[in-house]
C-alpha cells in the first residue's frame, strides 16, 4: 500500500525556516520532519511513498538521491576518484518523487499522483508536517471495517492558551497546556479509495474543501479517533517544541 505525502506547500507561517527550504525538509533532531513521518508509516509496515512535490522540490529530490550517503560513513579518495562505504544502514523504502506544481492546491496535487495509486484498493494521505503517535495499523482495520471511501483520524489539538477554571471570581482550577475537550479536528492522516480523485476537478481544487464535503454529504467520509500525542509544525514556536521533545528523549511520535 502507499502512502501520498504532500510535500509541495509553502510554509509562510514558518518562514524563518521555509525561505531557504520547503517546510517537510525542516529538521527536527538533525532529521527532517517529512524523515519522521515517514518513519511512522514504516514502523506499521508501510514502506511505499508518493512524494507530492512543490516549492523548492530540487531539496527532496536531492536528500533523497543521497540518502544512502547520508545514513553512512564514507571515505572519499580524491586520488583515485573512488568511494568506500564503511558502515551503511537504510530504511527499505521505494520513494517516488512527484513534480505537481508550485502553485498546485492541496486536492490538485492527489489528483496529479492518483495515477500511481489507482491499482491499489486503497492508500494513505497524509501532509508533509505533522506527526503522532497514532496506531496507523488499527486506522487502516477501521478503514476496511466500514466499507466506505475515506477515513480521516479526528484528534483534539492542544490548546494554545492555558485555561482557568472560575467559580464567580475564585480560580479554581488551571492547566497550563490543556487538551481541546470538544470540537474534534482534521488530524491529517487518511486513508482513501483511489476514486477519490473523482472528486477533484483540478489542479486549484484545496482537498479540505470541496472533496472533502462531497464524501461528507454522500456518507462516504468515517473518523478514527486517535486521542494521544499529534502535532503540526505550523510555525517556528511549534518546531521549537517538537526540537526539544526530541532532545529530550521524549518524543512521543518516535514509535520505530
Amino acid at each position: 500500500m502507499k502512502v501520498v505525502v504532500l510535500t509541495g506547500g509553502l510554509g509562510t507561517r514558518l518562514a524563518e525556516e521555509t525561505s531557504v527550504r520547503p517546510k517537510p525538509m525542516v529538521e527536527i533532531g538533525g532529521r527532517p520532519i517529512l524523515w519522521h513521518i515517514m518513519k511512522i508509516y514504516s514502523a506499521h509496515g508501510f514502506n511505499e511513498f508518493v512524494l507530492c512535490l512543490g516549492y523548492k522540490g530540487y531539496f527532496i529530490k536531492e536528500f533523497f538521491s543521497n540518502y544512502f550517503l547520508h545514513m553512512s560513513d564514507v571515505t572519499f579518495d580524491m586520488r583515485t576518484r573512488e568511494m568506500e562505504v564503511h558502515r551503511g544502514a537504510a530504511e527499505p523504502w521505494r520513494v517516488t518523487l512527484v513534480d505537481t506544481g508550485d502553485q498546485t492546491q492541496t486536492g490538485g496535487r492527489v489528483k496529479r499522483v492518483i495515477d500511481y495509486v489507482k491499482d491499489d484498493d486503497v492508500f494513505a494521505l497524509t501532509y508533509g508536517d505533522g506527526v503522532a503517535d497514532i496506531d496507523l495499523t488499527a486506522e487502516l482495520a477501521f478503514h476496511r471495517s466500514h466499507g466506505r471511501m475515506a477515513t480521516v483520524a479526528a484528534v483534539r489539538p492542544e490548546m494554545r492558551f492555558g485555561a482557568m477554571t472560575l467559580h464567580d471570581d475564585r480560580v479554581t482550577g488551571f492547566a497550563e497546556k490543556p487538551v481541546a475537550e470538544s470540537a474534534f479536528v482534521n488530524g491529517g492522516f487518511f486513508f482513501l479509495s483511489p476514486k477519490v480523485g473523482d472528486l477533484i476537478e483540478g489542479d486549484q481544487t484545496v482537498w479540505e474543501h470541496g472533496p472533502v464535503n462531497r464524501l461528507v454529504e454522500r456518507d462516504e467520509l468515517r473518523a478514527f479517533r486517535h486521542d494521544g500525542f499529534w502535532r503540526p509544525m505550523d510555525t517556528l514556536r511549534d518546531k521549537l517544541y517538537l526540537e526539544d521533545q526530541w532532545n529530550s528523549g521524549q518524543a512521543k511520535w518516535k514509535i520505530w
